[in-house]
């Protein structure tokens, strides 16, 4: 793993993304992990999944243990071309105005807050005369 490492582009990486030929790209190195496939607890389609991007926050979300580490040496082939991995860009969510999604007015509405315990009142004191005329 030294300075003599291959260079691979993500768009390398990315080609290799089947049962067949998988690799991955984990803290800058490029790992071929197809004969692992099989023996993954994980199933393989976890790592599957993984394949064409920067693995990195996937394999550490996960917690492997220091075993599982040391035995990534046996799949290394070479170091990821850092300038080809896209950088990360936080989602900022676009400035909306307020949506009043049925279109009603605020002016309606707050004349029904008004309007409709004022007739439910009315017809209780309908009911209440009616039912003592009765």
């Amino acid at each position: 793993m030294g300075s003599d490492a291959k260079v691979y582009t993500l768009e390398d990486v990315s080609k290799h993304n089947s049962n067949e030929d998988c690799w991955l790209i984990i803290g800058g190195k490029v790992y071929n992990v197809t004969k692992f496939l099989e023996d993954h607890p994980g199933g393989d389609e976890v790592l599957l999944s993984a394949t064409g991007k920067d693995a990195t926050d996937d394999f550490e979300d996960v917690g492997h243990s220091t075993t599982a580490r040391a035995m990534m040496d046996e799949y290394y082939v070479g170091e990821i071309d850092a300038t080809t991995i896209p950088t990360k860009v936080n989602y900022t969510a676009p400035k909306q105005p307020h949506y009043n999604q049925d279109k009603t007015s605020d002016f309606i509405i707050k004349l029904l807050q008004f309007l409709v315990p004022l007739a439910i009142l009315g017809l209780a004191v309908a009911i209440r005369i009616y039912t003592k005329s009765a």
